[in-house]
């Protein structure tokens, strides 16, 4: 089991990855949004910060999913980020939220698997 979490974790890696460089140099094709999501995507655009701090987390968090020495602090790196694209995606575009979840899992998943690291955060 911990095998399969850890190469479902270096493809959840390399994922974000792409798409936090495809958020600072545009590369994939992307569909038309919505009229809603497009003010969404003006008010980020307006305030100019927040999509590139989106990309750096992303790109950061995957690699640090990557690698497996550090990957226990991707996983937690990258939760925050994944909780907003599950509620995008629910609220926005239901229709396309089963990616979105399967990645959510295998993120919630490599927290459980090195849920031991986590102890000395919370123990006294």
């Amino acid at each position: 089991m911990k095998k399969i979490v850890s190469i479902a974790a270096v493809v959840l890696g390399l994922l974000m990855i792409v798409f936090g460089l495809n958020k600072l140099v545009p590369f994939l094709p992307m569909p038309a949004p919505t009229p809603e999501e497009m003010k969404i995507f003006s008010a980020f655009l307006t305030l100019g910060w927040v999509l590139p701090l989106v990309a750096i987390t992303e790109i950061a968090g995957g690699l640090l999913l990557v690698l497996p020495r550090t990957r226990a602090l991707g996983a937690i790196v990258l939760l925050p980020l994944m909780t907003g694209i599950i509620v995008h995606h629910l609220v926005h575009a239901p229709a396309t939220l089963l990616m979105p979840l399967v990645l959510f899992a295998i993120n919630v998943a490599v927290i459980v698997v090195n849920s031991r690291k986590y102890l000395p955060m919370i123990s006294k």
